[in-house]
């Protein structure tokens, strides 16, 4: 296992200089304006967003992720497999970028997401277009936003709003690899 975060990790590393300036740019403060508070990063990575923003934790699954992280003096934590490793109720909102996808069963995960949120939390989920999607072997469900609001309305959460990245072009889902939905959700009432 510890070959495939190794590649992974080393995949992560090399992208472009446009999708530096896509996250940085365009993406995260797009997803911000819907943040408030204390927030996770779920499958962080190499901690784009926890150095974006403010207030931000951030945990994965891969130790050499987690390791470079803590090198950049981020916080940022180990987590196993469906399991964060925090309190319940702790965040203002969660953040699962490009990660659900690789879930071949993501309920548990999204409980655990339901369980550290506060009562009104907030929970982007961003999850690639077509190409995306095609362009990793690691990816186990493909999403539409039918797909998305299905398996989130199935978790516990009730979508606020559905946003296509950069917009929304079934040319640009057909073509561009960075091409994503994000979906932003609430707790459902109980």
């Amino acid at each position: 296992m510890n070959g495939a975060y190794d590649a992974y990790f080393e995949q992560l590393k090399n992208r472009s200089p446009l999708s530096y300036w896509y996250r940085y740019g365009w993406l995260y403060p797009r997803l911000s304006r819907f943040l408030k508070g204390r927030v996770l990063d779920i499958g962080c990575g190499l901690g784009d967003m926890v150095r974006y923003r403010a207030n931000t934790v951030g945990v994965d699954v891969n130790p050499k992720a987690v390791e470079y992280c803590r090198a950049l003096g981020l916080d940022v934590q180990l987590m196993q497999p469906d399991q964060l490793p925090l309190a319940d109720q702790t965040f203002d909102g969660a953040v699962l970028d490009n990660v659900l996808e690789h879930l071949e069963h993501p309920e548990p995960l999204l409980g655990e997401i339901r369980r550290i949120l506060k009562p009104h939390g907030v929970f982007i989920v961003g999850v690639p277009g077509r190409r995306g999607y095609a362009w990793d072997s690691d990816h186990k469900q493909y999403y539409d936003e039918t797909a998305l609001n299905a398996c989130m309305t199935r978790a516990g959460f009730s979508c606020q709003r559905l946003m296509h990245d950069p917009l929304r072009s079934a040319w640009l889902d057909a073509n561009l690899r960075i091409y994503a939905l994000y979906g932003v959700y609430h707790l459902a009432a109980q």
